[in-house]
């Protein structure tokens, strides 16, 4: 009887500790595509209505809520990309 609690411990925390490890995996991958998405409206905004217009600085208000959000854990790599299409 002992053996099959203790087997059945060893099962439930090894079950507790997968789970708990795709968790922040799961968190990272969420704000990486809210952040790219953000990305996206914020060019679609600014090819469309320029560079300082009203919807483009709300986009881009909008994508640095998002990466406050996340905690900046997004490369600033796309951000870069961005800056060398308008040049």
């Amino acid at each position: 009887m002992t053996r099959i609690i203790r087997i059945l411990c060893i099962a439930l925390l090894t079950v507790v500790g997968l789970v708990g490890a795709s968790l922040p995996a799961r968190a990272d991958n969420r704000c990486d595509r809210d952040i790219h998405k953000a990305e996206a409206r914020l060019r679609d905004a600014v090819q469309r209505h320029g560079e300082e217009s009203k919807i483009a600085r709300k986009r881009r208000e909008q994508l640095e809520a998002t990466k406050r959000r996340c905690g900046d854990r997004h490369d600033d790599h796309h951000d870069h990309d961005m800056d060398h299409d308008h040049h």
